[in-house]
């Protein structure tokens, strides 16, 4: 659940804390207060885009933050893990937005993509606007209501997989099948080029080795006369090198007795000798595996000007032949196994348009029992808001082709009246009557969800009276589950709440700021008073408001 939200320098908010209650909190206050404000703050910490305009006037970065208690969100916590991000049982979501405008977000203190928060969000709080009526004519998002009702995900995601794949392999058919016309040709063609290449056999690497060989046969003659020349010099002749370090080794070594100090400088100069030795050595190896070998190096150019003549053909540098060669290869593997391939992959989609008519066909049967389920269950929550004659019907009807949502044609249907022949949404009911109608859904939607925060904004909006009433204890019933946080505008509701926050307008000489207070019971009366009677409040609007909630001083007030 929600436990507390941060917010500095958003819109009108200066700085905000509020700490958050199990049960049902209600949001009042004046039209016009802010009371969108809170709940646009929040959308930022469940991955809504960010906008620089609402950084508070003069301040350089908006920052909003909250707290999670996840000990009852097994699917949080086991996101959370995923990505080690967990945190003992706890999270904390925070956003940041520059007056530039872009935007950072933070889970438990790590930096995240957007994308990342959004799906965290989604396991922490589900939204119900106002206007979720309008949503409610579109088919696809009755579509969707249905499956999130029965919990129909895991088919969903089944058939996805399954669709995905097949339209994978609609592709791959449709190469091969286009490729057709033009691979007699193409056959000919690679053939032509491979028969050069398979005789010519060029290997990795292999004329890199060659240019290396051929500089040191070219070369040979001179390299051979300047080794020995070196040996000579270093080792051989009677004043090289070696001779006059050894003597002064020598030399070293006696003064090394007479002082201590030159024994170090002797030691080094050991050093150099062993390794003018080991170069000598080095030079005599290499010396004696050079020979001049005319006909090698004949042979060296030859293959070296094959490979590169064969390159130029094909407007490639010779060291890529290699490479060149076996992608040809394969193509040519590849098109002469199409027929093969082809079957294989029609076999395969051939199973696997079995495999999602058997998902689809599970789905439809599901879809059918969770749509008796909603029919119910909706009908009753709209008999209780006033439609006593109401009746409401989800129709699944098969519609053939299986894509990758089913095959089914969901349709709600509605009757306002006994006795009325209940028809689409869209054609029957009247836009108060719609507002009902989608109260009475999204209660019953949320009376399933496993989503522990429940978020109401203004959805009692064409309501009034009894039915308001009715609309408060069933939001109240829903906080005996979950967390409920309610910005309504009706008293009825607002005094169902078990925590109760007031949002308010300071206005100064030069700045306007959004405040958010909880109430405590006097101020209660009060601002239930107000939403009963508006500006003018009288004792008798006090006694109607304590009697609504409940409190045992009701005559005193």
């Amino acid at each position: 659940m929600l436990l507390s939200l941060h917010i500095r320098d958003f819109a009108i908010i200066d700085e905000l804390e509020l700490e958050l209650r199990p049960g049902m909190t209600a949001l009042t206050g004046e039209t016009g207060a802010g009371k969108s404000i809170l709940l646009d703050a929040l959308g930022l910490l469940l991955g809504d885009r960010a906008d620089a305009s609402t950084v508070r006037q003069g301040c350089e970065r908006a920052e909003v933050s909250a707290g999670f208690d996840l000990n009852a969100i097994e699917a949080a916590r086991a996101w959370l893990e995923e990505r080690e991000l967990d945190s003992d049982g706890e999270c904390q979501l925070r956003r940041v937005v520059h007056r530039e405008g872009r935007s950072r977000a933070y889970i438990n203190g790590s930096p995240v993509p957007l994308q990342s928060m959004r799906q965290l969000g989604e396991l922490l709080v589900d939204v119900h606007g106002q206007h979720e009526h309008q949503s409610l004519m579109r088919r696809e998002q009755q579509r969707q209501l249905l499956d999130s009702h029965g919990g129909h995900g895991p088919l969903l995601e089944e058939l996805a997989t399954a669709h995905g794949e097949w339209k994978r392999l609609q592709h791959d058919i449709d190469a091969i099948v286009g490729e057709g016309q033009d691979r007699e040709s193409r056959l000919e063609f690679l053939r032509f080029q491979l028969q050069e290449l398979d005789e010519l056999a060029p290997e990795d690497g292999e004329a890199q080795r060659l240019h290396e060989e051929l500089s040191r046969l070219a070369n040979a003659g001179q390299l051979i006369d300047s080794c020995e020349r070196h040996v000579e010099r270093l080792y051989d002749d009677e004043h090289s090198a070696q001779s006059l370090i050894a003597q002064a080794l020598a030399d070293l070594e006696n003064l090394g007795g007479l002082d201590p100090a030159l024994r170090e400088a002797a030691e080094l100069v050991n050093g150099a000798l062993i390794q003018l030795e080991e170069g000598v050595d080095l030079l005599r190896d290499y010396r004696e595996r050079l020979e001049l070998d005319p006909q090698r190096l004949q042979w060296v150019e030859g293959r070296l000007d094959a490979l590169h003549r064969v390159a130029s053909k094909h407007r490639i540098e010779a060291e890529a032949l290699p490479g060149f060669h076996e992608r040809l290869a394969d193509e040519l593997a590849r098109l002469e196994q199409a027929d093969q391939r082809l079957e294989e992959l029609e076999q395969r989609q051939r199973q696997l348009a079995a495999q999602i008519d058997d998902i689809a066909t599970r789905l439809h049967r599901k879809r059918v029992r969770s749509a008796a389920r909603l029919s119910r269950q909706v009908t009753e929550a709209m008999q209780s808001l006033g439609m006593e004659g109401g009746r409401f019907a989800v129709v699944v009807e098969d519609g053939g082709q299986a894509g990758v949502n089913g095959r089914d044609r969901i349709d709600f249907l509605v009757s306002t009246n006994p006795g009325q022949e209940a028809a689409p949404l869209v054609k029957v009911a009247s836009g108060g009557e719609l507002s009902r109608i989608s109260l009475a859904i999204q209660v019953v939607a949320a009376s399933d969800t496993r989503i522990p925060t429940l978020i109401f904004d203004e959805v009692d909006s064409g309501v009034g009276g009894a039915v308001a009433e009715t609309v408060g204890r069933q939001l109240r019933s829903l906080g005996e589950h979950h967390q409920v946080l309610c910005v309504t505008h009706l008293p009825q509701v607002a005094s169902q709440a078990h925590q109760h926050l007031q949002v308010s307008k300071l206005s100064g000489e030069h700045s306007t700021r959004t405040r958010i207070r909880e109430l405590g019971e006097q101020e209660r009366i009060e601002e239930i008073a107000r939403m009963l009677g508006g500006r003018r409040i009288t004792g008798a609007t006090r006694r109607h408001a304590a009697e609504m909630l409940g409190f045992d001083d009701a005559d005193e007030a």
